[in-house]
């Protein structure tokens, strides 16, 4: 068993260009002043130079010193947006293509190498930044076919899988050579989304050793997944947690696909830490118990409150869900005596006469 390291903020919901959310530096002082000891930052030029921290130790290395000074320490790399973007349904062209820039917008091709040599660039600043794991999505191109009608051929399924696989292995490669692992977060809208289509997933990339998983229980709520199960299934895969809430109120009007509503109005909905339905205590303690030994680290995401004060929040309701794990067992002071075979064979009645 481990104490889970915490409590972390992924800050790419406040990075903005308005102080202080507009440089590293700033963003991590305002998260440190509210108590955060980690902080994980997208790939985004106003966090950091991917390209350059991938190639010079010393800009990786000032990275580090300026958070240490400040008192809160990097956790983790994100390339969500970029990782979206390894895999993109023709149906998802335009919507995504505002997470590329300008030159390879509407060129699918150019988009994807673009997003690839983000992800290559950054497993060399992870292994610079001396950081065990990295946060991305998946991308998807059978999303547009999850729900089974009209009836699809099971070659359209078994294709996508085997080109994601194809697309992701050599950016797997490129992890393991630096010694990182790479973690899919379980989100709707990407094809890995749940337990079955991770596992196709792993066997297109040939059970890769660093195809691991950002664990965030939000997403399971809002498709009526078991969390608590996910867990006991996949703590050997699980090395990134968001700690995000969130609620499912079906009425009789929607449930899981919402009805197009906005947000705020849908039967699931994320939620502030606290204010939703996710057990983070039956988390935290089972996540300990299979000796996770990454961050517990808040996604502020909610529907209905301020995400200033639910960053404000967070750190005492994590720092609550926090165990700190006993170094001993509760009874060791009534120890019996003895622990040798024929000792054991005694006790049982069972010794040699």
């Amino acid at each position: 068993m481990t104490t889970i390291k915490g409590p972390g903020i992924f800050v790419i919901q406040y990075v903005s260009d308005e102080a202080p959310f507009n440089t590293l530096e700033n963003i991590a002082r305002w998260a440190a002043s509210l108590g955060f000891k980690g902080i994980q930052i997208p790939v985004d030029k106003r966090m950091i130079d991917i390209e350059r921290a991938a190639n010079d130790k010393e800009y990786a290395n000032s990275i580090l010193q300026t958070l240490l000074k400040i008192g809160i320490q990097l956790t983790e790399l994100s390339t969500h947006l970029q990782g979206q973007l390894i895999a993109v349904h023709p149906a998802y062209d335009i919507l995504f293509d505002g997470f590329a820039p300008e030159e390879v917008r509407g060129k699918p091709k150019e988009r994807e190498q673009w997003a690839r040599s983000i992800l290559m660039h950054s497993a060399k600043a992870a292994a610079n930044l001396g950081l065990k794991a990295h946060a991305t999505f998946s991308g998807a191109l059978a999303w547009p076919y999850v729900y089974p009608w009209p009836q699809r051929p099971q070659s359209l399924v078994d294709e996508a899988f085997a080109e994601l696989g194809r697309r992701w292995k050599p950016i797997l490669d490129a992890f393991d050579d630096a010694g990182v692992d790479l973690c899919y977060e379980i989100h709707p809208g990407e094809d890995l989304h749940d337990g079955v289509s991770f596992d196709r997933f792993l066997q297109a990339v040939d059970h890769h050793p660093r195809a691991c998983i950002c664990f965030d229980p939000s997403h399971f709520v809002l498709q009526q997944l078991h969390y608590l199960s996910f867990i006991d299934h996949y703590h050997t895969r699980i090395k990134i947690f968001h700690v995000k809430d969130a609620e499912f109120n079906p009425t009789g009007k929607q449930g899981v696909y919402g009805g197009y509503a906005d947000w705020k109005d849908r039967a699931g909905r994320f939620r502030a830490i606290g204010d939703g339905q996710v057990d983070f205590k039956a988390i935290f303690t089972k996540l300990a118990l299979h000796g996770y030994r990454g961050w517990a680290t808040l996604e502020s995401e909610c529907a209905v409150k301020d995400p200033i004060v639910c960053a404000e929040e967070a750190v005492e309701r994590i720092n609550s869900f926090i165990i700190p794990i006993a170094n001993s067992e509760f009874d060791d002071f009534a120890a019996a005596a003895g622990s040798s075979r024929e000792e054991a064979r005694r006790i049982l009645g069972i010794a040699d006469s």
